[in-house]
């Protein structure tokens, strides 16, 4: 069985309203790019800065101009009028723990992805809050990516760990440590093999700079060998996305020996062979 659970309905822009992708008709085109390339489990998981609920847990900017729609909205639209499963992309907010899990606690979810795009005020992969122009060194910036990575993987808060090194997003674009990377990777090992969280192999990073699969084979080797399962994902934003790239993923998991794929039903976790 092939997945994605790591799909969003609608862009990033800002102007992308929720009345016009939140649809049976749009769920649909998704539905059938799936088909077509094999994929029998589909989940959504918005980006929780859409919705005006994510300021209980967080009043960044960058989130204050986003937040705009219901959260209870989406999910009553997923649940009733999609077969999809039902997600949230839940960003890791190191002190805000308990809002965090107050916020989800009062969902009726499949799974939570939770993601690192921000460290402290900036963020790794956006523009706009660029944390490349901090001063900051690459080498400072990986390692508190992968601490935050670890801290996130810890919390108990999240089913998957998504583009576990989104750090490198930027590729050539943006500075880049040197050396062997495995001494940041092993900063959030510790967090992930306690948790037992699964760990995401997106192919995003395929459409990025990096032009990359996440995670990278030294950290996704690092991953399995601590037992963590594998939940595969394309993070599209439109459903020609949908899958894109699974031909070089699946291609890397049979390298490694992965056989098996999270699936996932009210946060409860099974594994299905990927056949």
């Amino acid at each position: 069985m092939l997945t994605d659970y790591h799909l969003h309905l609608r862009p990033d822009d800002l102007g992308c309203r929720a009345v016009d992708y939140f649809t049976p008709a749009n769920a649909e085109r998704y539905r059938e790019v799936a088909e077509q390339a094999g994929i029998a489990e589909l989940g959504v998981s918005e980006h929780i800065h859409r919705f005006s609920q994510s300021l209980e847990i967080w009043q960044h900017p960058f989130w204050s101009e986003q937040a705009v729609d219901d959260i209870y909205a989406y999910c009553e639209f997923v649940r009733e009028q999609t077969d999809l499963r039902l997600g949230i992309e839940m960003d890791f907010v190191p002190g805000r723990e308990d809002r965090t899990r107050n916020l989800l606690e009062r969902l009726d979810l499949d799974y939570v992805v939770g993601s690192v795009h921000f460290v402290g005020d900036f963020a790794v992969d956006h523009g706009g809050y660029d944390i490349w122009q901090s001063g900051r060194s690459a080498d400072e910036i990986w390692r508190r990516y992968f601490d935050m990575l670890g801290e996130a993987a810890r919390s108990g808060l999240f089913d998957i760990v998504a583009h576990p090194d989104l750090v490198k997003m930027w590729g050539a674009g943006r500075p880049h440590p040197d050396g062997d990377l495995r001494r940041f990777y092993e900063r959030a090992i510790d967090g992930i093999a306690e948790s037992g969280v699964a760990i995401e192999v997106s192919t995003a990073g395929l459409r990025k700079p990096t032009a990359e699969i996440y995670p990278a084979i030294g950290l996704l080797e690092m991953c399995l060998e601590v037992g963590a399962p594998v939940a595969l994902s394309s993070d599209a934003h439109v459903p020609a996305d949908v899958g894109h790239g699974y031909e070089a993923a699946l291609e890397l998991l049979e390298s490694l020996g992965v056989g098996q794929l999270c699936v996932f039903d009210h946060r409860t976790r099974t594994l299905e062979s990927i056949g």
